[in-house]
């Protein structure tokens, strides 16, 4: 079963700016995609639309087999999101906000203990626990919200930069428990970047440019695309491809190089 359908989505922001024109994407379930593309080239907007948080113009989203309506919620129950601007009830502690998380999504209370008591051990926050949220980090923030995303155990991730900012012995930590989530059966879609990352933890990539998407594919598949099409010979890592593909005409351009070096 595929997990999310995209199909033909499109936003348009106001005095006619594209965000998104026409995307489509499945991401089939127990996979995890890499979603990848510039600033500005209409990832965080896909994701908005996928959270609820955006409304959008056209086009149709589907997650776990259901098409999902502009009023629906119900459908959150099963997905994790982080989201690039997270937002927190900032004067909780972390172990009441994902006390609070826990009863949003009806886990029972002993339950809802073990799971924030070993998600606060895990995000090395279990000493902090007692601080409130406002007074964290930005890495800090982002290990609360991955946490909320990830207490219900849910059968979808939503990831918009989740590793952004948290420290390299959190990060592996991380990426180990997402590759374990997608044996057991999560799908996980992840925006990010850290190209270095995507190529090392996805099971493909979908490249997003000026509001579509320009490939999907796994990282073997577009290796072997690219050569085909560009006329290259090899690509030594996912950084190379993305240069060639976002590139207008498939030309990379003139270095850029300030004045002054």
């Amino acid at each position: 079963m595929n997990a999310i359908e995209l199909i033909g989505l499109r936003k348009t922001y106001g005095k006619g700016v594209v965000a998104l024109d026409g995307v489509d994407l499945v991401v089939e379930e127990g996979k995890l995609l890499g979603f990848v593309g510039p600033n500005g080239a209409g990832k965080s907007t896909t994701i908005n639309i996928i959270a609820g948080l955006i409304r959008k113009d056209e086009g149709t989203v589907r997650l776990l087999g259901k098409e999902i309506q502009p009023a629906d919620f119900e459908y959150k129950g099963s997905i994790g999101f982080v989201l690039e601007r997270p937002s927190f009830i900032e004067k909780l502690t972390a172990h009441e906000y994902l006390r609070f998380v826990a009863s949003m999504h009806g886990l029972e209370e002993r339950e809802a203990s073990v799971r924030i008591d070993e998600l606060l051990e895990f995000f090395d926050l279990d000493a902090k626990k007692k601080e409130r949220i406002e007074l964290f980090s930005a890495g800090m923030k982002k290990k609360v919200s991955l946490a909320a995303a990830m207490i219900h155990r849910p059968r979808i991730l939503v990831l918009d930069e989740p590793l952004e900012a948290i420290d390299p012995v959190s990060a592996k930590a991380i990426k180990d428990n997402l590759k374990l989530m997608v044996r057991q059966g999560t799908t996980v879609l992840l925006s990010s970047h850290a190209l270095d990352t995507v190529e090392k933890l996805c099971d493909g990539i979908a490249i997003i440019n000026r509001g579509r998407i320009v490939y999907r594919s796994s990282m073997e598949d577009i290796r072997a695309r690219l050569k085909d099409e560009v006329g290259q010979e090899t690509f030594s890592s996912l950084e190379e491809i993305f240069v060639q593909v976002v590139s207008e005409g498939g030309n990379p351009g003139v270095e850029k190089r300030l004045s002054w070096l």
